[in-house]
């Protein structure tokens, strides 16, 4: 088994004074080829935009688009391989890893002109895999003038706070749905429940193993928050996804919701929305849950990464392109995009929220080769329970069926 040694003590770097005098990478790259996969956010924006920028002189394409991850591993396969990296996160990587998709970069890294941080250096097994530009994890949203007109002086810090602040709301009928959540059937309902179990304390594996844990009390209380929240959000909220819970806080429609930390520049930018509804809309840290004192989300990176089957001149191109496009430069003129782990950002207001939930105590999601197994299972098997056709505990014990059963399938249980 791979041993993966990131750490997210990279997140508390950034509020530290950092370089004022930061190194770039060389630029323009003239030659080869960058094509890009990855997540479409306002921060891989402007990475791409900044990749981009530098390869003017060298063929270059992206696809930034939330189905990355179903695209990636075949795109990567074929050879030569389709995309020439992939802009990855905790999780994603793991299935690159897995199938010997990317390459290490131990070697540009010594060639290059950028400066990294030992802290943004992903690790495998004594290679770097990947370079982090950003921390990210999602945290509480809040309307402040709604909070107000319902009499609620301060940020909700609990989610049983977030249940009461979210009844007066209602109650007051200022608004009808007043919670927000990516519930998405997918991916992202497996999240909500990784991110409220570890709120409640919770772990995912039996420990040293790759045997599920999730099927108990713990698991229970999880998903019993999960369906009292759901009661304030809007009914269709098992197709929600981050893109419309940003559409919902910008429309109007919600005053509350735990939402990714690099939406927020993007719900304050009167883009979409109105001056009084993006100037009301500020962060604090994830709450906690069930009287725990460990905010309820989990921490992320994102970074790129260079893949294999690809020629040495794409892949110098690539990282040379990428490198430029994570940093300094890029990132303070991006500066709420993101809480970029660049040597020489200095984060503004809109990282207030990711770095609250950090210092706060939050866990980083795992990097573990078969948590993508077990947060697949969790995505389709907790639908049900969703929708109030199925008790919780059935719902965690399918969970652990389907789990097992592609554990097995896949060699990490007997």
């Amino acid at each position: 088994m791979k041993t993966l040694t990131a750490t997210l003590a990279l997140i508390g770097a950034v509020t530290l004074a950092l370089s004022t005098t930061p190194a770039h990478a060389a630029c323009p790259v003239s030659n080869g080829s960058v094509r890009i996969l990855g997540n479409d956010f306002p921060a891989i924006q402007a990475v791409a935009a900044g990749a981009e920028s530098c390869a003017a002189n060298a063929e270059f394409s992206k696809n930034l688009t939330s189905e990355h991850l179903a695209i990636a591993v075949e795109a990567l396969t074929v050879n030569p391989a389709q995309y020439t990296t992939q802009i990855i996160a905790n999780s994603s990587i793991v299935a690159l890893l897995n199938e010997g998709l990317i390459r290490p970069l131990d070697n540009y890294i010594a060639d290059s002109d950028q400066f990294f941080k030992n802290t943004q250096l992903i690790s495998i097994d004594g290679e770097v895999m990947a370079i982090a530009f950003m921390a990210n994890a999602q945290h509480l949203f809040y309307r402040e003038d709604i909070l107000r007109e319902a009499g609620i002086t301060a940020p909700p810090a609990t989610y049983e706070e977030v249940l009461a602040a979210a009844r007066r709301i209602k109650d007051l009928g200022i608004l009808e749905y007043p919670v927000g959540g990516t519930y998405k059937a997918g991916w992202n309902l497996g999240e909500e429940f990784v991110n409220m179990y570890f709120g409640y304390g919770g772990e995912l594996f039996k420990s040293g193993s790759a045997e599920p844990n999730i099927n108990n009390s713990t698991g229970e209380a999880t998903l019993a928050m999960m369906q009292r929240l759901a009661l304030f959000m809007n009914p269709d909220f098992l197709t929600h996804d981050s893109n419309a819970i940003q559409a919902e806080f910008e429309a109007g429609n919600i005053a509350l919701a735990n939402l990714w930390g690099s939406r927020a520049a993007a719900v304050t930018d009167n883009e979409g929305s109105t001056p009084a509804i993006a100037g009301a809309i500020k962060f604090a840290g994830a709450p906690t849950v069930g009287g725990g004192d460990i905010p309820a989300t989990t921490m992320w990176w994102d970074g790129f990464t260079v893949a294999k089957n690809i020629s040495d001149e794409d892949a110098r191109a690539t990282f040379d392109a990428l490198a430029h496009g994570a940093s300094a430069e890029i990132a303070n003129a991006n500066s709420d995009a993101a809480v970029w782990l660049t040597d020489g950002f200095q984060p503004g207001p809109a990282a207030g929220g990711v770095l609250a939930s950090a210092e706060a105590g939050a866990r980083p999601y795992p990097m573990l080769p078969y948590i993508g197994l077990l947060h697949t299972a969790l995505g389709n098997e907790l639908v049900e329970f969703m929708q109030g056709r199925e008790t919780a505990k059935q719902a965690l014990r399918d969970v652990e069926a389907a789990y097992t059963a592609a554990a097995k399938e896949a060699g990490f249980l007997q």
